[in-house]
């Protein structure tokens, strides 16, 4: 059987096994929620981890969404890409063992095994001594970002799968943190009246408003 290696696929499931199929639709954007499975796929629609992984890369900024194909070689984007510089430090997710180390294509990739039928790949990455069998820990450095990422810019490609079926890397790692959105003029004090409440708005009266002569308030 030939290995068919889809744009933006998880290489490693072709050095592997062949290939895998893909199970679940496509998932828009980068929402924290698990994808669909087709109509008759029996792959699994949400993980089994037992606690959330930690990000591979800090601060997390994801520039590339998940998005499973609706068939097993149709185009897709199975993973998620997160912004990275070459050098950048990558480190485990969580406790796991090494399952392949190499070269797929053109890129260095690193898979983990998580068990319970759970696997982790991450490319561009340039391992650090590490060999299949080896164990690491939760936040142990697994390598730094390498060169031949598929993103227009440089990137760390994060893959999943459970039970070889594809799935979104969101639904296991720590949720994204919010954006907090900030005052326009923030740390400047906000002036007060004589009596300690803060002065009304500009263009709005201070006290209750009044019903204005010859209209009503609807």
């Amino acid at each position: 059987m030939g290995v068919v290696v889809a744009t933006g696929a998880l290489a490693p499931a072709a050095a592997e096994s062949g290939g895998y199929t893909v199970g679940g639709r496509a998932a828009s954007g980068v929402a924290d929620a698990a994808a669909s499975p087709i109509p008759g796929d029996t792959a699994l629609a949400r993980p089994r981890a037992s606690a959330r992984w930690s990000w591979p890369l800090s601060p997390p900024r994801v520039v590339g969404a998940y998005a499973a194909p609706p068939s097993p070689y149709a185009a897709g984007h199975r993973g998620i890409d997160l912004a990275a510089r070459p050098g950048a430090t990558v480190t485990a997710p969580s406790d796991a063992t090494v399952h392949f180390v190499g070269v797929v294509v053109d890129r260095p990739v690193l898979t983990l095994d998580h068990g319970s039928g759970v696997l982790s790949s991450y490319e561009p990455l340039a391992a650090a001594g590490l060999a299949v069998g080896d164990r690491v820990t939760r936040g142990m450095p697994l390598g730094v970002v390498g060169e031949g990422a598929h993103c227009s810019g440089a990137c760390l490609h994060v893959g999943v799968r459970v039970d070889g079926e594809y799935a979104s890397p969101l639904l296991f790692f720590e949720r994204l943190p919010r954006s907090v959105l900030l005052p326009l003029h923030a740390g400047r004090a906000s002036p007060a009246s004589a009596g300690g409440r803060p002065a009304a708005p500009r263009g709005r009266p201070a006290g209750p408003c009044r019903q204005a002569r010859g209209w009503a308030m609807r």
